[in-house]
């Protein structure tokens, strides 16, 4: 096959993977760009949290626990310093820093303490949900039962409603990254699946493009010639 009739396939075919890749390139070239036009730590509303308290070790009494332990989290709360113990259940437990006592779940009360202390925004706290694992938002990204505290700038925190962690904190900024997120990685429903068949195909699919373009483009920079 002589050089020409190959050059005019190869042209051909660039034009069609162009079309084919043209809605993916544009796709990700916006959403990248929205990401990389602020902060991540904006976006994450670092300034938004109030750092961790320490606790002081004396007069610290650890539990007693049946079986393994895989886990073991010391938590100051605004009523009391707490132990996270997480077993071989997998299930995180809270008991009382300083007498060892079990504690059960986190009251509406107790969650309103941790979201005063932990939130250090100038929004106004619209109001308090609690949500159980099945309810679990999009944003939250884990199957635990919370409280959410929603703020009048949009701001959601969550506080683990069996161990009282602050789980997340998502301001109206890391909703929208995380939805140009999903569509960089085409992935709209987790948005946590990188290594999928679409992406792949459609990243095979920009690279030959790519390829064929560069190839064409140094045979007409000849032809000029």
């Amino acid at each position: 096959m002589s050089a020409r009739p190959l050059m005019q396939r190869l042209a051909r075919w660039h034009i069609w993977l162009g079309w084919a890749v043209g809605v993916p390139f544009l796709l990700w070239t916006a959403s990248g760009l929205f990401m990389a036009a602020r902060p991540i730590e904006e976006v994450r509303g670092e300034d938004l949290r109030a750092a961790a308290v320490p606790v002081a070790a004396d007069g610290l009494i650890f539990p007693r626990i049946a079986g393994p332990i895989a886990k073991v989290t010391l938590i100051g709360q605004p009523r009391q310093p707490v132990w996270v113990v997480t077993g071989s259940d997998s299930i995180p437990r809270r008991y009382a820093a300083r007498t060892g006592a079990p504690l059960g779940e986190v009251s509406e009360a107790e969650a309103r303490a941790i979201v005063a202390a932990t939130f250090t925004g100038k929004a106004r706290l619209t109001g308090i949900l609690r949500l159980t694992a099945a309810q679990a938002p999009l944003d939250l990204r884990r199957p635990r039962p919370s409280w959410q505290a929603s703020y009048a700038d949009g701001t959601h925190l969550y506080i683990d409603a069996g161990t009282g962690e602050v789980l997340a904190l998502r301001t109206q900024w890391w909703r929208v990254y995380d939805f140009m997120w999903g569509l960089h990685i085409m992935d709209l429903q987790t948005r946590e699946d990188t290594s999928h068949p679409i992406l792949i195909l459609f990243a095979v699919f920009a690279l030959v493009g790519s390829l064929f373009g560069t190839v064409l483009l140094f045979r007409r920079r000849k032809a000029r010639r």
